[in-house]
Formats: structure tokens, sequence, C-alpha cells
């Protein structure tokens, strides 16, 4: 097939959506596909390794939406620019990433003529924003999906707030083979005097690193010292987060920024216990597969977005959202013990492999293959009906 893949996320901006775009880009080249990758230009960052298919229209700039910042594409002429693109490549599927995001995605899915496949990342509840728009971009965008994906039942839920429909609920996945527990750790980090907390992610509110920091004090007291917490990510928030240490903590307490994609394998290998604080709104938590994946015992809110990939108390710690007291708890009993740490470990490495790319991705290109039947079908009705 000749698939096109359109996301408003892709490299050099990382997270989740980034991810499931490029390796399922990957398993579908694999597969015999030809895929080419539809996204905006970056202001910043190294574009160029991961240039391979990627087509870049108009510029990617951050808008603040659903308590985090998400990529907005802008740009003179992108309706133009995608007709030319689509003209070129003749896709039998285009696949776009948030179909109801404005701009580039549901610019997209209103001038392709091809089979088309959505994929509904969001969790959240009702906006004035959707209220306004979600009658327009039903007739006009949604309606024009042939097959609907969600990652995650809270996703679907979401979604058919606005979009009433049927869905299939496929989730984001993971590479199990980079992220593996044989991975080497960073050195520097490495001293048996210290356990180390581990949070990976955009410091965006929702994520939710405010709690854990709230939590610092109990957790170092309780652990005599032992606790050190190494916050990798980055956001024009992080002098706001770095504010909130105290004098006392700052020796516990370690900002390390935006790291290189290459090494964050390393970075998870170096945590003693992940920690995944966020208070709400995800659709799935692909950084918790990745912890899993990577053999680390996981701490993470007790939120349904988590739940698709969590079983509190089987292979994750889990805690209330919001509940600082509850989160220092949990991680200070399993910093003192071991032994769970390593059986949280192996049952989660067992659940992450249920997320490998090469799973994930063989749901969708049979989505594709639906894609394509129900396009068929619905032009022959239509040449039926005009004859």
């Amino acid at each position: 097939m000749r698939i096109g893949i359109v996301t408003q996320s892709y490299y050099p901006r990382y997270g989740g959506v980034t991810e499931h775009v490029h390796h399922t880009a990957v398993e579908l080249r694999r597969r015999g596909h030809e895929v080419t990758i539809i996204t905006g230009r970056f202001r910043d960052g190294d574009e160029e390794r991961h240039e391979q298919g990627v087509e870049r229209i108009g510029t990617n700039i951050m808008v603040p939406f659903n308590r985090a910042f998400i990529d907005f594409t802008v740009g003179f002429s992108l309706r133009q620019q995608l007709r030319r693109l689509f003209h070129t490549y003749n896709f039998e599927v285009l696949h776009t990433h948030s179909p109801n995001a404005p701009s580039l995605p549901v610019l997209a899915v209103q001038e392709a003529w091809c089979a088309q496949v959505g994929t509904f990342h969001t969790t959240a509840g009702r906006s004035l924003l959707q209220d306004l728009f979600c009658g327009y971009l039903a007739r006009t965008t949604i309606r024009r999906l042939d097959r609907s994906i969600a990652v995650s039942k809270t996703a679907e839920a979401s979604t058919r707030l606005y979009y009433p429909g049927d869905y299939r609920v496929i989730p984001n996945g993971v590479d199990v083979e980079r992220f593996h527990p044989a991975v080497e750790p960073i050195e520097r980090w490495q001293d048996p005097e210290f356990i180390n907390l581990l949070f990976v992610g955009r410091l965006d509110p929702r994520k939710g690193l405010q709690y854990l920091l709230a939590a610092m004090p109990e957790i170092v007291e309780g652990t005599a010292g032992r606790a050190r917490l190494l916050v990798v990510g980055d956001s024009y928030l992080r002098t706001r987060f770095e504010a909130q240490v105290t004098p006392a903590l700052r020796g516990h307490i370690h900002f390390l920024g935006h790291v290189p994609s290459a090494d964050l394998p390393r970075w998870y290998a170096t945590g003693d216990i992940f920690v995944s604080p966020a208070s709400g709104n995800e659709s799935f938590g692909i950084v918790l597969v990745e912890a899993m994946a990577a053999g680390v015992p996981v701490v993470a809110t007790d939120i349904p977005g988590y739940r698709s990939v969590i079983d509190p108390g089987v292979n994750a710690e889990a805690f209330p959202p919001g509940d600082v007291k509850a989160l220092a708890r949990v991680v200070t009993a399993l910093a003192d013990d071991p032994a769970r740490r390593a059986r949280l470990a192996e049952r989660g490495r067992a659940r992450a492999m249920e997320f490998a790319w090469p799973l994930v991705t063989e749901r969708i290109e049979g989505v594709y293959r639906e894609a394509l039947a129900a396009h068929a079908t619905s032009r022959a009705d239509a040449e039926q009906a005009t004859a």
C-alpha cells in the first residue's frame, strides 16, 4: 500500500504521538508498504536525523491545550501544499493523527480523496472550543474517515462525547528491544548510597511533577536521605519547578533538561523507581510502557488512562491523583523493599511485551485494509446512485 501519515507532532519534538508515528512507519515499511509522513517544520531542533520519507510544510508552534502544550502548524497555502503532495504520492490510505485538531490534520482529511483512517489520542472532557466547532468538524471532516482508532478506552470515551461512531481501540506501542533491562545505566548516577527516582516527560502542569516535588521532603526523610530524584524533560516552566525546591533538597533533586532520544533507554536503566504523578487527561501513558519495558518498577497515579497499561498491585504501584502523602508513602515503601521492586520489574516487562510495535502495527494494518474496502464500497454506491 501507498500510505500517508499526517501528524503535527513529529521529530524533533518528542512525545507519545511522535513515537507512535515513527514506529508504525518503520514497521509498515518492514512489511513492504510505501510510507510518507507529512508534518510541519520546527524552528529549533535537529530535523535531519529523521527525514527518511518525511515531507514538511508550514511551521509548527506550541499552543496551550488540555493543560499541556501541543503542536499547531501554521503557514500560507497549507491546503494547496497538501493537494500537491496528495497528487504526487497518490496515497491509497491516509492515516491522520488527531483528525479533529486544527490545522494540518483537519485540512488533510478535508483534502484527501483516498481511503482514510483517523487516530484519536486525547483524553479530556467537554470544552468550549469543541462545543463551538464540533458540528462543523463532524460534517466536513470526521464523516470523511472510513475507519477510526482510539489509543485507549478513555480516548474513545472522550472522542464519543462529540463524534459518536465505531472505534477500534489500538494502544500505543513500545520498542521492546530499545527499552530493555539489559541496557547499561549512566555511570555518573550509579551510587549504592542512593535510590534513583526517575521522572520522564515534558514539564507540563498535568504531568504532575509539582506533586512529586512536594512529596520529596517526606520521601527523603523516610529513606534516611537515600532518595534522589532525576527529572528528565523540559519546558518554559522549568524555572518555576526549580524554584519549588528548597535549599535542603537541592542535593536530592536534579533537573537534567531535554536529553537526546538515543540516551533515553539509558536514563530508564538508571532509575531504580520510575514515578509518573500525572494528574489526569492522560489517554495512555507511553512513558509507563517504556519504563516497564526497561525493567524499572513503576509508581503512577491511578487514573483511567494509566489503567490501560498498569494493573495496580500486580505490575505497578499506584496512588490517588494529587495525593502527595500517598505518593510519598508508596515511593518510600518501595524504596525499602528491593524484592518487591524486582517482582514489579519482572511483571512490568512481561506486560510491556504486549505493546511491542510489531503487534500494534499489525492491528493498524488490518484497519487500513478495512478502510480500503469501506472506501471502495462507498465509491461504488456513489457511482451507482449517480448512474
